[in-house]
C-alpha cells in the first residue's frame, strides 16, 4: 500500500526549513504547545489577509514572528497600528496559554511576491471565492489559469471535496495542468489546505503547485 506523506515534511531539509526555529531541551513540550496554539490563533486572526506562512524564531532575548503576507499593508495598518495592536494581542496570548516568555515579543511582516505561485495564497483566495457562492467549476479554472500565467510555475492541481453546489452527497472533484513529480525530492512542490465557510457546510480545498527545480 502506498502512504500519503505531506509535500512540507517529505522535504524539509532538502527544500524546506522548519517554520519553527529554536532548540531549548528543558522547555520544549512547553515551548512547542505555544508554537502549535499561537499559529492556529494567528491564522484565524488574519484569515482573509492573503498569509503564506508564519514562522517563529526564537533568541535568548527575542521571540520573533514572521508573518508572510501578500497583502502586507492589511497587517501593518495605517501608521503602523495594526502591526503594534499584533503584537500586543501575542503577548497577552502567550501570557493567557501560560507560555513561560522572558522575551521581547517582536512581529516581522514580510510581503510575497507573485502570490499566485503560493499554494496557501492561492487556496485562500479560491475559499473567499466560494463563499461569495460563485461556481465552484468557474472558480476551479479560473484558478488554474491564473497560476499557469507565471513562468516559474510548471504545474498545478486543484481539489475540492464536499457538498459541491449544495448537492446533498458530498464528492470530491479535481483539475489539473502541467506536470506534478510528487516523489522527487528535488522538485519544489508547494502543498496547500483550506476550508470554505458555506451555509449547507464546508468545502476542503487542497492545492499542489509544482515550480520550478
Amino acid at each position: 500500500m502506498s502512504h500519503t506523506v505531506h509535500p512540507y515534511s517529505f522535504r524539509l531539509g532538502i527544500l524546506r526549513n522548519w517554520k519553527s526555529r529554536w532548540f531549548n531541551l528543558k522547555k520544549y513540550r512547553i515551548l512547542l504547545r505555544g508554537d502549535v496554539l499561537l499559529r492556529e490563533w494567528m491564522e484565524k486572526r488574519l484569515r482573509g489577509m492573503c498569509v503564506d506562512s508564519i514562522e517563529i524564531e526564537r533568541s535568548p532575548e527575542i521571540l520573533r514572528v514572521i508573518v508572510k503576507t501578500s497583502r502586507p499593508g492589511l497587517v501593518i495598518g495605517r501608521k503602523g497600528e495594526g502591526a503594534d495592536r499584533l503584537k500586543l494581542q501575542v503577548e497577552k496570548f502567550l501570557r493567557k496559554n501560560k507560555v513561560e516568555e522572558q522575551r521581547r515579543v517582536d512581529v516581522v511582516v514580510e510581503e510575497v511576491k507573485r502570490p499566485e505561485t503560493r499554494a496557501a495564497i492561492v487556496s485562500q483566495m479560491v475559499a473567499e471565492s466560494l463563499e461569495k457562492r460563485l461556481p465552484f467549476r468557474r472558480v476551479m479554472k479560473q484558478t488554474l489559469d491564473k497560476v499557469m500565467a507565471n513562468k516559474e510555475v510548471k504545474g498545478v492541481k486543484l481539489a475540492l471535496s464536499g457538498r459541491l453546489a449544495g448537492a446533498e452527497m458530498s464528492r470530491r472533484e479535481w483539475l489539473s495542468r502541467g506536470k506534478m513529480p510528487l516523489q522527487t525530492l528535488t522538485a519544489d512542490v508547494d502543498f496547500a489546505k483550506e476550508r470554505a465557510h458555506l451555509p449547507y457546510g464546508d468545502i476542503g480545498i487542497k492545492v499542489w503547485i509544482y515550480r520550478e527545480e
